[in-house]
């Protein structure tokens, strides 16, 4: 096993693609990473020490002669990189995390859409399997990290769960009780009487695509695609062109409207949204239906003018919703490719929010 040193951290030399193609999952004193769709399961992960001395896990992977060689060669090697000969990560101890760090991907990334036909995924039953397999993988989180609070991960769910341990569904039963005994001991009370569908969106919210609903006078409109690692997740449909603008006249001023279709149970109150065509551009934020109306200006910052609007070139118009990230169609495609495949053939790591929803789509 070769060892580098990464802005100050060292890291094995297999690498991992970077988010959103990225699985990762953080433990006590490192961070694991693997590529989300690569075809070997077994394939060791992007392994990068945030403290070696707090990964006291170590053994599980490596052995403990693996262990204890790995520590000296990182103590005493060189500054940039350090080889310790015959030494490999064990890939049985490492598939329980692989999973965890697949259930996260799922959580931030799924790429849920009415258009394409991806089922939404059930957040409560998502969760709760993480949890439970969290709490099973202690030995791994022996302190606090970003990916071992199980609180967390089941107090936004209690009322959920409560209704989901009554299911004529046995899979659905047996984990939702696991997730209420864990939540207990985390003292998280589950309630006694819920409303399964409350905080959630049962149904694709759809609200781009629906042409020009103020009646007012357009000039110019367009699509474009909102980039998953701007926004918060659970918000937006993952389709491409989701994003429709329009350049419209109302009681003789210039605006910009935008709408975005929506799934999931975010709230995309407050996300920015901006348009920019050139030196035009107009700002602000999406209400809780996806859209938004937005004063145009111009490179000046003076209000666009009527007469300005109707000569303007619109072809280059781009809208940004949420933060601006570089993140091409081409990786939204790979990802929407795997979610797809997830769906239509069974896998052994499988979440059970998975298997609802493909059952979801017969």
């Amino acid at each position: 096993m070769k060892l580098v040193v990464d802005t100050g951290l060292w890291r094995t030399d297999t690498e991992a693609e970077a988010a959103p193609l990225a699985a990762v999952l953080e433990v006590s004193g490192a961070v694991l990473a693997w590529t989300v769709d690569d075809p070997d399961p077994s394939a060791p992960p992007a392994l990068t020490f945030t403290d070696p001395a707090r990964a006291d896990w170590l053994w599980r992977v490596t052995g403990e002669r693996g262990h204890v060689e790995l520590l000296s060669a990182l103590e005493d090697g060189p500054d940039r990189a350090v080889e310790v000969a015959d030494l490999q990560l064990l890939a049985a101890p490492l598939a329980p995390l692989r999973k965890l760090a697949l259930g996260h991907w799922l959580r931030r990334w799924w790429p849920a859409s009415r258009r394409d036909g991806i089922a939404l995924l059930d957040a409560a039953l998502l969760d709760a399997e993480i949890a439970v397999l969290t709490a099973a993988a202690e030995a791994f989180f022996t302190d606090d990290t970003l990916d071992s609070d199980v609180a967390e991960l089941l107090a936004p769910h209690a009322a959920a769960l409560a209704s989901h341990a009554r299911s004529g569904d046995s899979r659905v039963r047996t984990l939702a009780q696991a997730a209420l005994e864990l939540g207990e001991q985390n003292g998280i009370d589950a309630p006694d009487l819920v409303d399964a569908g409350r905080g959630r969106r049962e149904d694709y919210a759809l609200a781009a695509g629906g042409g020009n609903r103020s009646g007012a006078l357009v000039i110019a409109d367009g699509v474009d695609s909102v980039r998953w690692a701007g926004v918060p997740a659970s918000t937006f449909d993952a389709a491409e062109d989701t994003v429709d603008w329009s350049i419209e006249v109302a009681d003789a001023a210039v605006v910009a409207a935008v709408r975005v279709a929506l799934t999931g149970s975010g709230d995309p109150a407050g996300i920015a949204v901006r348009l920019v065509s050139a030196a035009v551009n107009a700002t602000g934020v999406l209400d809780s239906s996806g859209t938004a109306r937005l004063p145009v200006f111009d490179s000046g910052d003076r209000p666009l003018t009527e007469a300005v609007a109707w000569n303007h070139d619109w072809s280059t118009t781009a809208v940004t919703v949420g933060v601006p990230v570089g993140e091409s169609a081409q990786t939204r495609a790979r990802l929407r490719a795997f979610a797809r495949a997830r769906l239509t053939t069974a896998t052994a790591d499988a979440f059970l929010a998975e298997v609802l929803a493909a059952d979801s789509l017969y």
